[in-house]
């Protein structure tokens, strides 16, 4: 063969693979056409039926109202009418009283006259007697007509026009919504949500995210608020699910239209306390650890289930409650658990003080951070950030260098951290000497 045939050849192959590579590209093109077609007739299909179903309520509802105003009205008609009437007619009933008694002596008058000579006095006498009686210049009053009630209908004309108005604007479809879920990470036990805004000209007010699981229908709330993350805990690992967010307008009460949910799961085990200590008392998730008022009275440390805090996370410890402090206490992260230890403030451990000192392998730091109280928040972030070899002469495993962030309030503490061996996972850890210390931890 010669060279400019194998030449030739050469280039045929490559146009072959090229032309794959095309067509692979355009069909995974065509795949996301589909896609993104599905997501329009989906979202389509789903709005219309949200559409129907909340103007169908709706109109339903504004039946119903005007029906139960109606008839409560009709029944306030029926009720003044009953009361005006009454009077009228006790009045007519007086009335006719009277009538009937002036009939009756006007009977017994005229009787009275024809009567003959001999009973005329008498008779006369006696009707005279009971016509005294009678009272006959007595009238009962009865009311005027501007006395009386003359119901009418007070309807307000500007109710029909503003209820136009508001109908003709209420609701509205959006083809995009102004924020999405930019990103889902998973951390033990949760997965952690940020999400952006895509519109620039949306200026938001308030984020709302909520969360469901893949085989169920309903969405609960997990945040509403003006961050733009939010770390979603108690999830059960190995378990897929749906996030979605939207946000609230500057100055409006409704919410905007909802992002495209996106799925996802955490393998991560949760952080949980070691059960089993008499000294304190565990959550039924195991993430709270309550100080008990031991009649022991000293300090322990109560260390976590299992070494589930990894690099690139963050552990946070949130004191939910805070008792009386002590030089002993500590909150941090250590290598191994060590019992009968009473507290962190060793080697192969970092941890920082209720008062606020850093202690890094038992030697405490000149940087500072402010003391804890009730509401305070401690981070540990760690990073690697060299892995030394291991030294065959000395028999010597490989060691790790770990860059330490430890943030409590709006400050900051950063060193390095060696630790003569890799690990995969590090325990945490918290001791105290008094009773009514609560700590979170996630």
């Amino acid at each position: 063969m010669s060279i400019e045939t194998e030449a030739l050849l050469q280039e045929a192959k490559a146009s072959i693979e090229a032309a794959q590579n095309y067509r692979s590209e355009l069909q995974h093109r065509v795949q996301g056409l589909d896609l993104a077609r599905q997501q329009i007739k989906g979202s389509a299909t789903q709005t219309r039926a949200v559409l129907v179903q909340h103007f169908q309520e709706l109109q339903g509802t504004v039946s119903r109202l005007l029906e139960e105003r109606l008839a409560a009205l009709l029944l306030e008609v029926d009720a003044i009418e009953q009361d005006s009437v009454r009077p009228l007619d006790d009045c007519q009933k007086l009335i006719e009283q009277g009538v009937s008694t002036a009939d009756e002596l006007l009977r017994e008058g005229e009787a009275a006259l024809r009567c003959g000579v001999g009973e005329q006095d008498d008779k006369l006498g006696s009707f005279t007697k009971k016509a005294l009686q009678i009272q006959l210049d007595s009238l009962p009053e009865v009311p005027s007509l501007a006395e009386v009630s003359c119901l009418s209908a007070q309807l307000d004309d500007s109710l029909l026009p503003a209820v136009k108005g508001r109908i003709c604007t209420h609701g509205s479809v959006a083809s995009h919504p102004p924020v999405q879920i930019d990103e889902l990470v998973e951390r033990p036990g949760g997965i952690l949500v940020r999400w952006c805004k895509v519109d620039d000209d949306f200026a938001a007010q308030d984020y709302r995210l909520q969360y469901r699981r893949s085989a169920s229908s309903h969405f609960e709330d997990a945040y509403v608020g003006q961050d733009s993350e939010y770390l979603v805990l108690h999830l059960d690992p190995h378990t897929e699910y749906l996030f979605r967010v939207c946000a609230r307008g500057d100055g409006r009460w409704e919410w905007s239209p909802w992002s495209i949910p996106q799925t996802a799961c955490t393998t991560l085990a949760p952080h949980e306390w070691s059960p089993g200590s008499e000294e304190y008392s565990l959550s039924s998730r195991r993430d709270i650890a309550l100080k008990n008022d031991s009649p022991l009275c000293g300090a322990m440390v109560l260390y976590s289930q299992a070494p589930t805090y990894c690099c690139r996370q963050t552990l946070t410890f949130k004191i939910i409650s805070a008792g009386q402090p002590d030089k002993r206490d500590s909150v941090g992260v250590c290598v191994d658990r060590r019992n009968g230890q009473d507290s962190l403030q060793r080697d192969q451990a970092v941890c920082i003080t209720t008062s606020g000192a850093v202690f890094v392998n038992g030697k405490e730091m000149t940087n500072q951070l402010p003391a804890i109280s009730t509401g305070s928040a401690v981070t540990f972030d760690m990073e690697v950030v060299n892995v030394f070899p291991v030294n065959i002469n000395n028999n010597e495993g490989a060691s790790v260098k770990l860059r330490v962030t430890i943030g409590s309030g709006s400050r900051e503490v950063v060193f390095d951290w060696l630790l003569e061996q890799v690990c995969e996972g590090l325990f945490f850890g918290c001791s105290f000497t008094h009773p009514g210390w609560k700590v979170f931890v996630f």
